[in-house]
């Protein structure tokens, strides 16, 4: 799977809608899944967003690693105009604070008495609903465990006085980035329709063999940890009932088994990125992309070079036919 493509009808219809009324809205609220926050992250929300104030919810939080939910956290927090917190929805008490949180980034709206309006915006499947229904303290937006269950965009008034608009969970047209789009479909954002369970399996099954060891000889009780992930999926395959008549390893069950598990949670807490990571990733990027840039000027000087040279052969040639 080198690029992941999904992007439904009414996900196109939600973007040029979100971009019709983004000029209305103070603070956008975007949930992250906090075992991949910026693998979950929307790049056209920052488009979408134009600038404006974001608080960013780790949600599943009770599901990631801890401590790199805390660098993920620190990290969020070190940059302008965003406001990060880790969360789950058994936090009540800290789930009524977002209102708060929401008037202290636009004190300009909220000091004056005026209704401060928000956006909340996510990938599918993140948790948007459930969060909409826990800030309200009452169930209205439907919750689905599938992908893409919210289809239009909703407004709703919470207790406080302050407008909350819902936006259909959008994944963007094409995921560049080859760990990110397994990552994602690893997580579950991403219809089983439009995966290859055993691609991703293995992904998930190489990941955990090289970052959680321990969770995954623990959770499958392995004697000793398999070489490679195919190897960790046959094991998942012959402890799991997935044996065929000659022993054949049925490995799409396999991979079932150890998707649904690992997206429930079942085998323990863990991210699938850190920071480090993504900076490094970063700094790549930009490096090539200074890189590309100086090629073409390069370019660009060598192509106006040859044209003056030519020019220059013109010239002398009319001069001497004259």
């Amino acid at each position: 799977m080198s690029s992941i493509n999904w992007f439904p009808g009414h996900m196109h219809k939600a973007r040029k809608e979100i971009a019709k009324v983004m000029d209305e809205i103070d603070v956008v609220i975007e949930i992250l899944d906090a075992r991949l926050p910026v693998s979950s992250e929307n790049p056209m929300v920052s488009d979408l967003g134009k600038g404006k104030p974001v608080i960013k919810l780790l949600n599943k939080s009770d599901m990631a690693d801890p401590e790199r939910t805390q660098e993920w956290v620190d990290y969020y927090n070190s940059l302008p105009d965003t406001q990060a917190v880790m969360i789950d929805y058994s936090q009540k008490l800290l789930i009524s604070t977002i209102p708060d949180m929401c008037n202290k980034l636009v004190p300009s709206r909220s000091n004056n008495g005026r209704q401060v309006r928000a956006m909340i915006m996510g990938i599918p499947n993140v948790g948007k609903s459930t969060m909409i229904n826990a800030l309200l303290g009452k169930k209205i937006a439907k919750v689905g465990n599938e992908p893409a269950v919210t289809k239009g965009q909703k407004r709703f008034t919470l207790r406080n006085g302050m407008a909350l608009s819902d936006t259909p969970g959008m994944l963007w047209p094409k995921i560049e980035d080859y760990d990110s789009g397994y990552r994602l479909a690893a997580s579950g954002a991403i219809k089983n329709t439009a995966i290859e369970f055993e691609d991703v399996a293995l992904y998930a099954a190489g990941f955990l063999r090289e970052k959680y060891p321990d969770l995954l000889v623990a959770r499958y009780k392995f004697k000793e940890l398999p070489d490679h992930a195919d190897q960790v999926l046959e094991e998942i395959g012959r402890k799991r009932g997935g044996l065929r008549p000659g022993g054949v390893i049925d490995l799409h069950k396999a991979s079932e088994i150890l998707l649904n598990e690992l997206r429930s949670g079942q085998l323990g807490q863990i991210t699938y990125e850190t920071v480090t990571e993504w900076l490094d990733k970063w700094e790549q990027q930009r490096l090539d992309a200074e890189r590309i840039e100086q090629e073409r000027l390069e370019q660009e000087r060598l192509e106006a070079e040859s044209e003056a040279q030519r020019s220059a052969q013109r010239n002398k040639g009319n001069r001497y036919d004259t």
